[in-house]
């Protein structure tokens, strides 16, 4: 097969225009339709590049390579932050297009020339600045139509970003669906637009959610972290992991039960009466507000569903119903201000261990 043939025949497999190829190789649509019609032959020195973008891995002869390596890429900016010191940023731009056009399918290096293009173009006065401007644009919506997400979303942020400087907030909003509904960079670029928009409610209220969420998240990590050092039986650690989860608590405003519950576990692991007993009694007197940081500022603009007065009850009942297994709080049957927990567990439940035996 003829070399126009073959570059015909991959191109159309790849779902490239003439057009399209012809940008990424830095060359124009007409040399690409005379290449194919065998009217001229590409330049030796674009047949390298040529093969990395059609993903013709059985061209060994020109040592095709889709991608440059992670060191490769770093000398590459490196030379570019290099050059955005010592030269002009056309000259700069111009010579990191080549770079490209060399290794027209090495995504990450795509991206990594778009970011440090547009930092460098935000912070400084650039030439012909909307020109440069449409071009790293160009390159994040090239990278939109990648196979790896990360490599979308990047460039969606970009994206985002972009139209959110120049004020078309409507544009930078169609790009958050790059981003899945979970994502919480999704709900942080959309309370940025709220905010900028005058939407301010809406902007709080998004805010307050990631807040929330987060918080959820953390505890969740530090309470596994937790698990670990019990399981290494690592009790110096535990027990600073127990006191996190507190100051966690207590930074996002949670309310005193979150802020106090993880000691317990603790007091129980070290077999620690003093601590036990004064954490059962603190567990106890703060069920009531469990759901104290429905009335926390920070959380003003979210709407929680309200806690009902029997779950709490029932709660109450369920925590003086396992201070009362011996089996976990045995180490503390001797002491009276256990015995009058289990007291308690008398008059809410109907029942105690003592009526149990007779």
């Amino acid at each position: 097969m003829m070399l126009g043939k073959v570059i015909r025949k991959y191109r159309k497999e790849r779902n490239f225009t003439q057009e399209e190829m012809a940008e990424r190789l830095g060359v124009t649509a007409s040399a690409v339709n005379k290449w194919e019609r065998e009217v001229t032959c590409p330049d030796i020195a674009l047949l390298a590049p040529i093969a990395r973008l059609l993903k013709i891995s059985t061209d060994t002869l020109l040592s095709y390579r889709e991608n440059l390596t992670p060191k490769e890429i770093k000398e590459l900016m490196e030379k570019t932050q290099k050059m955005l010191k010592e030269t002009s940023y056309g000259e700069a731009f111009g010579w990191a297009k080549k770079q490209m056009e060399q290794y027209p399918n090495c995504e990450d290096l795509v991206l990594n020339m778009a970011a440090c293009f547009e930092a460098y173009a935000i912070t400084h006065e650039v030439p012909e600045a909307e020109k440069r401007e449409r071009e790293i644009c160009a390159l994040y919506q090239r990278l939109l139509e990648s196979s790896e997400e990360s490599v979308r979303m990047r460039a969606a942020s970009g994206l985002v970003g972009y139209y959110r400087r120049k004020g078309e907030y409507e544009e930078a909003e169609t790009y958050l669906q790059y981003f899945s509904i979970q994502n919480p960079e999704r709900k942080r670029m959309q309370a940025q637009i709220y905010g900028e928009t005058g939407r301010i409610k809406e902007a709080y209220k998004a805010y307050e959610e990631l807040l929330f969420a987060d918080y959820q998240r953390m505890s969740a990590i530090l309470h596994g972290m937790y698990q670990l050092a019990r399981k290494e039986n690592d009790r110096e650690r535990a027990g600073r992991l127990a006191e996190k989860q507190g100051e966690l608590a207590r930074c996002f405003e949670m309310g005193e039960f979150y802020e106090v519950v993880p000691q317990l576990d603790f007091a129980v692991l070290e077999q620690n009466r003093e601590l036990a007993l004064d954490t059962m009694k603190k567990v106890l007197d703060s069920v009531a507000g469990i759901g104290g940081f429905r009335q926390a500022w920070l959380y003003e603009h979210m709407t929680f569903q309200e806690m009902q007065p029997e779950l709490l009850g029932n709660m109450k009942k369920q925590l003086l119903q396992s201070f009362d297994d011996e089996e976990i709080y045995g180490f503390l049957k001797e002491e009276p201000r256990w015995q009058a927990l289990c007291g308690k567990q008398a008059e809410n439940c109907g029942t105690s261990g003592k009526a149990e035996e007779k």
